[in-house]
């Protein structure tokens, strides 16, 4: 696989698409990913979760861009989710960052992920956070890239096979002001 054409998806396109980001959230969650379901992942259920980002995407509050492999398959996505409060509006949470397994081990997720960074800092957004499983792959990727852990919740949520799991949060600011 070279390079991936990664995209900005409007709601029509994460409709459009919603078939293959539903494989993809499927194959993320058979591959032992913590992104918030538990496996196996019904079909129907991964095309509902999708399709259901639409209205988000279209009102603003969701950022989903969608990178393709040679073949203009979808291999990964990442998305942003913007807060609606007035004194929040200075950050953005990363959500969703999957990699298709048989992509892995290339950059694509750094590639993705550098992609938000830029985008949100692009939009004003001058913090970001995220929460990943505790000891998961992600985090030697987010701590590679600059991510400062902040802490860690236990029992926070379930892995795939349903087993409750500590998350731990990161931030990563996009400027220089430390805030306080």
């Amino acid at each position: 696989m070279t390079v991936p054409t990664t995209r900005l998806a409007a709601a029509p396109d994460v409709l459009a698409r919603a078939g293959e980001l539903a494989a993809l959230l499927a194959d993320t969650v058979d591959g032992g990913a913590s992104v918030g379901f538990l496996a196996p992942l019904d079909r129907a259920e991964a095309l509902a979760w999708w399709t259901g980002r639409a209205d988000a995407v279209a009102a603003g509050e969701l950022a989903v861009w969608v990178a393709e492999d040679d073949g203009g398959r979808v291999a990964g996505t990442v998305s942003l989710a913007f807060p609606d409060k007035p004194n929040s509006r200075h950050r953005a949470e990363l959500v969703k960052l999957m990699v298709r397994r048989d992509a892995r081990g290339r950059g694509l997720g750094r590639a993705l992920l550098a992609t938000a960074e830029r985008a949100a800092a692009a939009t004003g957004v001058t913090l970001l956070h995220l929460d990943t499983e505790t000891d998961s792959p992600a985090e030697s990727l987010y701590r590679a890239e600059g991510w400062i852990r902040a802490g860690a919740i236990p029992d926070f949520a379930a892995d795939p096979a349903g087993v409750l799991r500590s998350t731990t949060i990161y931030f990563k600011q996009l400027t220089g002001r430390t805030g306080g």
